[in-house]
């Protein structure tokens, strides 16, 4: 039974890295529902190793930085299929080179590079490829399970993930005056992920937070996928410009009596 009525549909995903990608994993569930994936990333060298994970696929490489590579990647892509069910952005760069610093010592440079990948993106991107998306396509970006924390490790990535959230609504009411193409993300708590790896302290962070968690468990990355997926299918069609939090109960433990106890006891 095909209750996602995902059977045929085609997605353009952009942001697969490696299997540990939650790009990956929403891939991984959408060929299984017996859709087609058009896979874009980012430089030759990620095409030739993922390109292995789905052998049957098509692939190409843009980098959302250079608007004529985006416009270049239409033309390709535009030449090989002529429209698509959705599309997944799951885009994020942050610049951690020079070490964490506290948020307003954060480089100019580095947040608007950060801001540019990880949010603009998905508008560039939208617009881009509007006129190959289908009247009722589904468009699902990656975002975080709250923006209003402010997370010392996290840096600076917090208030652009912020605006990226804001974009949803502004996307979706632009595109509404010539199609009911829906944008919605998936804000997932810590995931165990290659890119999170590189965000100086994120283990200590994902430790605790497997503490914080009532089930003493963090978030699957395939968990975050699952709900990309129903966003993605047509299931999920009277949700639209919303922020889907994916953090298996963590925002409600807070005040956990174990962590609680031990933190007073020192």
């Amino acid at each position: 039974m095909d209750f996602l009525q995902l059977a045929g549909k085609r997605f353009l995903i952009f942001g697969v890295a490696n299997k540990k990608s939650v790009a990956y994993a929403v891939s991984k569930m959408l060929v299984e529902e017996g859709s087609e994936c058009v896979f874009v990333v980012q430089n030759q060298t990620i095409l030739e190793r993922v390109s292995k994970l789905f052998p049957d696929s098509s692939f190409f490489t843009c980098n959302v930085e250079n608007e004529d590579e985006i416009h270049a990647l239409r033309d390709a892509v535009g030449a090989r299929f002529d429209s698509f069910d959705g599309m997944l952005h799951s885009i994020a760069f942050a610049d951690y080179s020079e070490g964490m610093k506290p948020f307003h010592e954060t480089p100019k440079r580095a947040f608007l590079q950060a801001l540019d990948i990880s949010c603009f993106s998905l508008v560039e991107l939208a617009r881009t490829f509007a006129d190959l998306l289908k009247p009722n396509a589904s468009v699902v970006t990656m975002s975080i399970s709250t923006t209003t924390m402010a997370s010392e490790n996290y840096g600076y990535m917090a208030p652009i993930k912020a605006a990226l959230d804001s974009s949803l609504a502004f996307l979706t009411k632009s595109f509404a005056s010539f199609s009911q193409i829906r944008f919605n993300a998936v804000a997932p708590s810590l995931l165990k992920t290659s890119a999170s790896a590189g965000i100086p302290g994120y283990l200590d962070s994902y430790l605790f937070a497997e503490r914080v968690i009532p089930r003493k468990s963090a978030v699957k990355t395939e968990e975050a996928a699952a709900a990309a997926v129903f966003l993605l299918s047509p299931r999920s069609s009277g949700i639209v410009a919303q922020k889907i939090v994916v953090d298996a109960g963590m925002s409600i433990n807070y005040f956990d009596k174990q962590i609680v106890e031990k933190v007073v006891a020192e």
